[in-house]
């Protein structure tokens, strides 16, 4: 009942007549599943700044067996959340995504170490088992080793890489010296998990200088021919930033909308007030634009694999400005 009234209230304020009340689909698929890490949208649909847009937006929760790419590629969404190594890769396998809004400036990711194995720097890395994620989510790490110059099959002078679930699970069972975390995420779950800040070495991929762009808006390249797919994504996108902007404004109140949109029941006031803590760092500075600098960086980054980079030549028409242009200029 409430979001009917929010699109009513809209309505009448515009003045607009009933037969303009029709509003434009938009489907929304997101990288994981319903946490603070995508609180913004969840924001921007719960206080009607999706509705002020004219827009019905359908929000789709992710999870370990959902790929984003897959799920555009497929029609089931008309703009997704993802990782920017992730979608330069599917472009360069002939999945024709492209960045039209980047909300996240700053980089989340990194590499969480039990003080106890001796790891003080990325020289010790050598003879380690390292968790990773996969699914996309590696290229970050393999385009970091292979800038160390470290293989990653094994070995005295290579690190062995566990394929790590989407948990924390392999650290706390001892089964790796280091695994894969979110600066607002896994990282938490290790200290609830009863191991102290002092225990853990981290290692920021934003601190390391291999940090790539994270948690962009991507669409297919072909409907960027429409102006008026543009003008709903424009309308999208600058509710969107609204919601963002909210969030940050107002951390706990965020954090319990998105509980509110968690249909598992699996996630806690505490943990979404942390996360959405830790999330509004990684928004400072964006107003939604991608920065050309960041984008030359993750693409450099990418780049740099040595005999086995993550993508094998400077993409082209992997970007586009013409949405955050329609939205804000």
């Amino acid at each position: 009942m409430k979001r009917t009234i929010y699109g009513s209230v809209a309505a009448v304020s515009l003045g607009l007549a009933p037969a303009a009340w029709a509003m434009d689909d938009v489907t929304l698929q997101l990288k994981w599943v319903t946490q603070a890490q995508f609180a913004g949208y969840y924001v921007a649909l719960e206080n009607g700044f999706y509705e002020e847009e004219n827009l019905n937006v359908t929000i789709r929760a992710g999870g370990p067996d959902i790929a984003p790419p897959q799920v555009i590629a497929g029609g089931g969404a008309d703009v997704i959340v993802e990782w920017m190594p992730a979608a330069l890769a599917a472009r360069e396998n002939g999945l024709p995504l492209v960045n039209i809004a980047q909300p996240f400036k700053s980089s989340g990711m990194m590499l969480t170490c039990l003080a106890e194995t001796g790891i003080t720097g990325p020289e010790d890395f050598p003879g380690r088992t390292l968790g990773v994620w996969f699914f996309g989510n590696e290229y970050p790490f393999l385009s970091w080793m292979s800038t160390l110059g470290i293989p990653t099959d094994g070995g005295d002078e290579g690190v062995e890489v566990l394929r790590q679930g989407f948990n924390v699970d392999p650290l706390l069972q001892r089964q790796a010296d280091c695994i894969s975390t979110m600066t607002y995420n896994e990282y938490w779950q290790v200290i609830d998990a009863g191991i102290g800040e002092d225990e853990l070495v981290t290692f920021k991929y934003e601190d390391q200088g291999v940090a790539t762009l994270e948690d962009g808006l991507y669409v297919m390249e072909d409907r960027l021919e429409d102006p008026e797919f543009v003008d709903k994504m424009a309308r999208f996108v600058r509710a969107s930033m609204r919601g963002w902007e909210w969030a940050a404004e107002n951390v706990e109140e965020a954090a319990m909308i998105v509980l509110e949109y968690d249909d598992t029941g699996a996630q806690t006031e505490e943990h979404q007030t942390r996360m959405m803590g830790e999330v509004a760092l990684l928004i400072e500075g964006s107003n939604g634009t991608l920065d050309m600098d960041d984008y030359a960086r993750t693409v450099a980054t990418l780049l740099g694999g040595g005999s086995d980079p993550v993508i094998t030549s400077e993409p082209e028409g992997a970007v586009s400005s013409a949405v955050t242009d329609a939205a804000f200029n």
